[in-house]
């Protein structure tokens, strides 16, 4: 059917509009590139630099070929989309198991990722066909789970991945001392921590926002509203659950260690924004505020426990994006508005009832469909990532050696240093060195 002069000019806009959310979500590799290198030593910057390039281009592919089967119709641009999240999983698996893992195993392990589990997942919560899914013909207790830009489908898939990963291949040397006590490996580049940061606050508004998909949605019988109003507000809320978990961070931190640390701060302002996605487009700011305060909680307490369980994540991408991803998903089903899901969900149509939060009275709907979501993905993810680390490690394609550790992995992997000279090494400068001190010895 050829379609008229205005509604082409709508699916125009559209589709800029969600390509425009595509680049923007894009920009996050960017910004996890530079958080991740800042967040490492120096005499692996190199490295996690090169992965988080791999998870770009080995994700393009694996999700080309084995990722797209969730959609019956083809949208190049909507692919583009998911495809942009499905690396961003990756991305988040990396840096739990960053300055000590064979590269061989972040290629494996990006393929399957982006290819295989996050699809899955993502097609549970997000196909019209999915049994989680509140677009579904047969709703989970009457509600779906509410997951809009992917707390649980992104964050928490990451999150429970690096999480395996990082138990099968155990802390990095000298990360604790003969007693079991921490030893702080901070990062070596603060600037790029920073950077990275709000690399990733700006690309969060194409995250979720853009997840809209569509810009141009009138809601019946208004005048003034639409999918532009709820995106103009889906904006807000994600700044307002980030600036929140940020402040609170910095603050609890200063009471907690003594003094301000920057690098608490931007790992708390990204706590609020995982936390926020998956309920962004359906609560109040004032919920908003909320959650952020909670996620920022839930961050400064799993990093505790993680030390007493002397788990060693360097980005605490484990606690970040999979505790306040799962704080996300409960979140929503406490505090989500019928209005605001009516709007994302049915675009804003009369008479059409859903289920919301619990303490917005709501019922029991919609959190049980929250939970039952949380615990799939704990069980799937699980059941995937779990089996594959421990087949890594058993063929010894999984870790590195201490020698080559202690080196670092640019000088003993890729060839040199990624600075002409690392400020924490006095090792060899460049890898004919590396191997003549390897044959030395």
């Amino acid at each position: 059917m050829e379609l008229s002069w205005e509604s082409s000019v709508t699916e125009s806009i559209n589709a800029i509009y969600l390509l425009f959310s595509v680049y923007l979500v894009f920009v996050m590799q960017l910004g996890f590139a530079m958080l991740c290198a800042g967040s490492v030593r120096a005499k692996n910057a190199m490295n996690i630099m090169l992965t988080n390039v791999v998870d770009a281009v080995v994700g393009s592919l694996s999700y080309y070929l084995f990722g797209t089967f969730r959609r019956a119709s083809y949208d190049y641009s909507f692919f583009l989309y998911q495809w942009a999240f499905a690396i961003a999983v990756a991305g988040i698996t990396s840096g739990s198991i960053a300055e000590r893992t064979q590269f061989s195993a972040y290629l494996i392990f990006s393929f399957f990722l982006s290819g295989f589990v996050y699809p899955i997942a993502a097609h549970w919560v997000w196909s019209s066909s999915g049994w989680l899914s509140p677009s579904s013909g047969s709703l989970l207790f009457g509600s779906g789970a509410i997951d809009f830009a992917g707390s649980g489908v992104v964050h928490l898939v990451g999150g429970v991945a690096g999480l395996w990963g990082s138990l099968v291949e155990g802390p990095r040397v000298g990360r604790f001392d003969a007693f079991g006590n921490p030893v702080a490996m901070r990062g070596h580049n603060a600037t790029l921590v920073v950077l990275g940061t709000f690399l990733l606050w700006f690309g969060w508004f194409g995250f979720n926002p853009g997840s809209f998909n569509k810009i141009l949605v009138p809601y019946p019988n208004t005048t003034n509203q639409g999918n532009w109003t709820a995106i103009g507000r889906t904006a807000v809320t994600t700044t307002l659950a980030g600036s929140t978990s940020g402040i609170v961070t910095l603050f609890s931190r200063r009471l907690l260690v003594g003094h301000w640390d920057g690098l608490d701060v931007c790992n708390g302002l990204l706590g609020g924004f995982v936390a926020i996605t998956s309920g962004c487009s359906v609560v109040e700011p004032w919920a908003a505020i909320v959650c952020g305060f909670f996620a920022a909680w839930v961050l400064i307490g799993l990093n505790i426990l993680a030390l007493k369980l002397k788990l060693d994540d360097p980005l605490e991408a484990a606690q970040l994006h999979g505790g306040c991803g799962a704080w996300g998903l409960i979140f929503t089903g406490l505090f989500a508005k019928e209005e605001f899901v009516v709007q994302a969900y049915d675009a804003g149509q009369i008479g059409v009832r859903r289920s919301y939060g619990l303490l917005m009275g709501g019922g029991w709907g919609l959190i049980g469909a929250q939970v039952v979501e949380l615990l799939v993905i704990l069980v799937w993810v699980s059941l995937t990532m779990g089996p594959l680390f421990y087949l890594l490690h058993w063929l010894r394609l999984l870790r590195i050696s201490p020698d080559e550790e202690v080196a670092g992995l640019d000088i003993s992997s890729h060839g040199g240093y990624a600075y002409t000279a690392p400020p924490e090494e006095t090792g060899p400068q460049f890898y004919a060195e590396y191997m003549r001190m390897q044959i030395n010895s």
